[in-house]
């Protein structure tokens, strides 16, 4: 029995946010095993400068990364779809073992198989340094963005 993954290619703009929503979410979980299962058994990454394929790569390095990255918190918002490929800009909030602030600002690139799982994701992202009474990703840990939170579009970023 194969994996599914909807909704399915080919994307409209609606479809396309439902699948960024459910990615955001799973995301918001810091849960590795949970995310990887939306990618192809052999999905190829590049995440800033790492370059990953398979399952067990993506959960090890999103393992590495929660561990380091605290109270993490991320916005996904659509910026384009095709029929198989969806880009998205994002940013996320987390802090350090030291205590200080960031924010991620970033865009995504994604191929999807015809079952709904990424085969590829290309990831470019930029950290930058925040107060603390600057961060605007409010929210329970470990859950998803509520749905009268803000988008990046709102809160203009």
């Amino acid at each position: 029995m194969s994996e599914t993954r909807p909704p399915l290619p080919p994307f409209t703009t609606t479809t396309a946010i439902q699948k960024i929503r459910a990615a955001e979410d799973a995301w918001n979980t810091r849960n590795p095993a949970r995310v990887a299962l939306a990618y192809t058994p052999d999905s190829i990454w590049r995440n800033r400068s790492e370059f990953l394929k398979g399952r067990p790569a993506i959960v090890e390095f999103l393992t590495r990364k929660w561990a380091r990255e605290h109270d993490y918190r991320l916005i996904k918002e659509l910026w384009a779809c095709t029929e198989n490929r969806i880009a998205v800009r994002f940013a996320y909030e987390f802090h350090d073992d030291h205590g200080q602030w960031f924010r991620a600002y970033g865009n995504e690139n994604w191929l999807f198989d015809p079952s709904g799982l990424m085969a590829q994701r290309h990831a470019s992202i930029n950290d930058a340094p925040i107060a603390p009474e600057d961060r605007l990703f409010h929210w329970n840990n470990s859950a998803p963005r509520p749905p009268d939170h803000p988008g990046l579009t709102d809160l203009g970023l």
